[in-house]
């Protein structure tokens, strides 16, 4: 029988290839689509369906709960911002429903065009004319008569980007060179244009970002803690380097020493969250959103919720977005194309930080950030980023192949791949001249 150096190089190649395959299930190689974009969906998902169906409803409730006397006051319309929501909210539904049709080679072609796109507006933020200032910080860009939040679009981008990046290099993210190192490169660009805005909020979601879903491809754990360090020390600087974040602080730590200034908004949120007991106080009877709260229809949303429909509404709430989130990692369990399965992961966590970060402001676990709560906050782009998510995570479901990856790992614990490290493995399957 030939040895492996007598085979032609191809026939090496492809042996190798296969016995790479085979020991690493993950980093398979993706499944052939017939369509370039779009493919005909496989089935109907009620456990993505269901959760953000009710979200939604609740949301468009909140908006005109929280907005009908603010909208009466700025606009003379009590409607006006339930009007606009309303629109956000069918192009939103418009743009979920054609992504959820896309392939999966559909979705990975997205990966460059909302890189550049993204980075785009990300420039034109400090474009005079076209970039906005509010609360002192510039995040809007001006599209015709149209406000954009270029930091949602990118934090849906870089989920792109890594999910692309980290499925093709495989085991080489065991090497910091090759994995960790030009990931890091590449997002200390984006990470400083946001905290430049300032936009520390979204800044360190994306840093969390990161390292779940490098976690999830299986880099280097001592990489990992080692950047995770670095990371923590950085942002702990940024948040000490400006005053006024000092003042948030301060106030988060005492809000009743600022009562009237700092810690004015999260003393009316606790208000809110006591008012609300139990069962609540009933839809719109709650006070708190009656010019009280300040950013109860953004921000502080979640604090009317807990107004209105008490501990149990708001447990309720936790539990739809639990479900999504839980839906959304079982989809990237179920995913053999590495592409796919990373890109659930990232939009399932994207969801789940957005959330936890959110709530732990309203009820004062951390100091005060200007991020919404998908599907409730009132805002077009939070609203169109979260059902263009809620797309992707559709278009990925509904080409999974539950079970697929278990049967496959579960079989690599009882092969001989178990002695090998990955280096070693990676090693050992490449062709000679790749070596």
């Amino acid at each position: 029988m030939p040895s492996d150096n007598a085979l032609p190089i191809n026939s090496r190649r492809k042996k190798s290839r296969s016995a790479y395959i085979e020991l690493h299930p993950l980093f398979d190689e993706p499944r052939p689509r017939r369509g370039w974009f779009f493919e005909k969906a496989r089935g109907f998902d009620p456990w993505l369906y269901g959760p953000a169906a009710m979200l939604l409803v609740l949301g468009s409730l909140m908006v005109l709960n929280t907005t009908y006397f603010l909208g009466r006051a700025k606009t003379g319309d009590a409607f006006h911002f339930l009007k606009a929501h309303l629109i956000h909210l069918a192009a939103g539904l418009l743009l979920a429903g054609v992504l959820s049709q896309f392939s999966l080679a559909g979705l990975r072609r997205l990966v460059m065009p909302l890189t550049i796109l993204s980075s785009v507006m990300m420039v034109a933020l400090w474009i005079p004319g076209v970039g906005l200032v509010r609360g002192g910080a510039r995040r809007w860009v001006r599209l015709g008569p149209f406000l954009a939040e270029p930091s949602e679009l990118l934090k849906l981008a870089i989920v792109f980007f890594l999910a692309d990046f980290l499925a093709r290099r495989g085991l080489r993210l065991h090497e910091l060179k090759r994995g960790l190192l030009p990931i890091t490169m590449a997002l200390l660009v984006p990470i400083a244009m946001l905290l430049k805005q300032p936009d520390f909020g979204s800044a360190v979601i994306i840093v969390m970002l990161a390292f779940t879903m490098l976690l999830t491809a299986g880099a280097c754990l001592k990489h990992l803690a080692a950047a995770g360090a670095v990371a923590l020390g950085g942002l702990a600087v940024q948040a000490i380097a400006q005053p006024y974040r000092m003042k948030r602080f301060a106030a988060f730590l005492d809000p009743w020493r600022a009562a009237r200034g700092a810690g004015f908004q999260l003393i009316q949120s606790f208000i809110a969250l006591g008012e609300g007991g139990k069962w609540g106080q009933g839809l719109g009877v709650g006070r708190q959103k009656m010019f009280y709260l300040p950013q109860a229809h953004t921000d502080f949303v979640f604090a009317v919720v807990t107004d209105d429909f008490g501990l149990i509404g708001a447990l309720a709430v936790l539990t739809l977005f639990a479900a999504l989130v839980m839906r959304g990692m079982r989809i990237a369990h179920a995913q053999s194309d590495p592409f796919a399965s990373l890109l659930a992961v990232g939009i399932s966590s994207l969801f789940a930080f957005e959330v936890l970060i959110n709530i732990a402001v309203v009820i004062g676990l951390v100091p005060t950030k200007g991020l919404p709560l998908p599907f409730l906050s009132y805002g077009g782009s939070s609203m169109m980023m979260a059902l263009v998510q809620l797309g992707i995570l559709l278009a990925v479901a509904s080409h999974s192949s539950t079970g697929s990856i278990a049967p496959k790992a579960e079989s690599l614990r009882h092969g001989p791949a178990r002695q090998l490290t990955a280096a070693s493995q990676e090693q050992r399957f490449l062709p000679a001249q790749e070596r």
